[in-house]
């Protein structure tokens, strides 16, 4: 699935939100749920059509209404058309009016007996009428709708004086009028020709039932989308605030972190929360945890370099001072050989700390391979036994159960395998066998080295894998150890998803066996 500008939405990235992110959440989530209800509220402006289809429905029977009564007035005497007049004008609520042929009025039903109607002029109305009539104002000037000429009775009273009677007259055929009353209800005249003598019929309604229903309509969708608007409203922000508000918790603690107050900030883990906004907390509480736990390990790391480092740089200034002073040719080459092992060890120390400061990135960055341990153990052995660095110790290498096969950094599992070795060589008393073996049960590949040395007491099977802890054979030179082989070996380890412990052998001897244990490879 791919966004607008073509970015895929499904290898975990986000689309860009473009306009959208300049506004606050919250803001986001009152537009996604007030459009909506906008777009419905847009159907109080399809009412003026559905206006527009009664007053179309209504010109048409305005014409037959008119057309009827000119046929039934064609053929009465004078009286009886009087009586029709006042008789339909009462039964369908309209003011009828007859003119001669010379277009002079001459009958009046509202003259003639009491009005039918009342136009109702605006005074002192209700603010629900005042309000009705600025909507329908408000409404026709969005939809542009066609101005409507004001109704008055003009003071002529001729056919004149009505432009839809000059045209029945003129054309002789039935003309219709639609005039605005002084309260917004529509006024309809029909004028229709009344024989063959020239006489005219005017005809005039008031079609307040259109107004009435369409302003009820109005009034009840209005009222129906105020109220969902509010309930969308309110809703809307409760969902803003069970969002935000967490989420501008997190946001003012990642900054204290960040501005160095990580001591002083408790990160919210919003345990009650199972959504994705607890998981959040809890993910940013744990990396807070894991950023405090490694800027401790950096200082300790930092502390434990510059001690490290002082100690030789001791040796080799108190050498180096000394020189100058010391005469006798054998004391100076004693002072000329700690000088050279001072400077090997500090290399050794720059070295083994330059290499530990860089696992973390470099595992970031290489590419991993399916390695066969079992092949790759053989290989390392018979490469120190080509170089002599198993000193006089032979290493007995077991399989056993599937095919060991680990997904890895081929470098990095040599690595941990050659500081194992090392570790073994170191302890093991000589010509006592280093026993290795290599076994998979099909979830987890197993490296044990088993050597023949005094073994690591309980309590300290843990401490021998922190940095620069180091316990050496009394045989074994001074120096000739970093402290930080088993500590880079299990950062590997860990940075491949496995575990290095110690353990004592298995079979009951003397000796320490270091287990290495790696997901095997699908």
């Amino acid at each position: 699935m791919a966004d607008g500008d073509g970015k895929s939405l499904t290898d975990g990235t986000i689309g860009p939100l473009g306009w959208s992110a300049r506004l606050p959440l919250t803001s986001r989530i009152l537009v996604v749920n007030i459009l909506p209800l906008a777009l419905l509220g847009g159907g109080i402006f399809y009412l003026d059509s559905y206006r527009t289809q009664l007053l179309n429905e209504r010109y048409k029977l305005a014409r037959i209404e008119a057309q009827i009564t000119a046929e039934a007035l064609a053929g009465a005497s004078r009286s009886r058309q009087e009586a029709l007049l006042v008789q339909i004008g009462k039964e369908q609520r309209m003011r009828l009016r007859m003119f001669d042929a010379e277009g002079r009025l001459w009958a009046d039903s509202f003259a003639l007996d009491q009005p039918a109607f009342v136009l109702d002029v605006p005074g002192d109305e209700t603010f629900a009428e005042d309000f009705a009539r600025a909507l329908d104002r408000g409404v026709d000037t969005i939809v542009g709708a066609d101005p409507i000429p004001d109704y008055f009775e003009p003071e002529d009273s001729s056919a004149d004086a009505w432009p839809e009677l000059r045209r029945a007259r003129e054309q002789g055929v039935t003309q219709i009028q639609l005039r605005d009353a002084p309260d917004g209800s529509p006024v309809i005249n029909a004028a229709a020709p009344v024989g063959l003598n020239g006489a005219t019929l005017l005809t005039t309604r008031n079609a307040v039932d259109i107004t009435m229903a369409v302003r009820a309509a109005r009034t009840t969708l209005g009222i129906a989308v105020l109220l969902a608007l509010a309930a969308s409203i309110l809703l809307s922000l409760f969902l803003a605030r069970t969002i935000v508000s967490p989420l501008r918790l997190l946001a003012n603690a990642a900054v204290k972190v960040r501005q160095g107050r990580g001591r002083d900030v408790e990160v919210p883990r919003l345990p009650e929360r199972r959504d994705e906004i607890g998981r959040l907390a809890r993910a940013v509480s744990d990396m807070t945890g894991a950023l405090r736990q490694r800027i401790d390990a950096v200082d300790s790391f930092a502390a434990d370099v510059a001690h490290e480092i002082k100690n030789p740089l001791a040796s080799l200034r108190s050498a180096i001072e000394s020189l100058p002073r010391v005469e006798d040719p054998e004391l100076r080459g004693k002072l000329f050989d700690i000088a050279t092992h001072d400077v090997r060890r500090i290399d050794r120390l720059v070295t083994e700390i330059s290499d530990a400061s860089r696992i973390d990135a470099e595992m970031s960055r290489a590419t991993r391979e399916r390695v066969d341990m079992a092949k790759l153990v053989a290989a390392i052995i018979g490469s120190r036994e080509d170089r002599a660095e198993n000193a006089d110790h032979r290493i007995v290498l077991a399989t056993r159960g599937r095919a060991a096969v680990v997904t890895g950094v081929v470098p990095r599992l040599e690595r941990v395998i050659e500081n194992l070795f090392d570790n073994a060589v170191s302890f093991s008393p000589a010509d006592a066998p280093i026993e290795v073996g290599v076994a998979s049960d099909g979830q987890r590949v197993t490296l044990t080295v088993c050597d023949a040395g005094p073994g690591i007491p309980e309590d300290s099977r843990e401490k021998v894998f922190e940095r620069f802890h180091s316990v050496r054979p009394e045989a074994e030179d001074f120096g000739n150890h970093s402290g930080l082989g088993l500590a880079i070996a299990r950062a590997i380890a860990e940075a491949h998803d496995g575990t290095l412990s110690a353990d004592a052998r298995p079979d009951g001897k003397p000796g320490a066996c270091l287990r290495l244990e790696l997901p095997a490879a699908p």
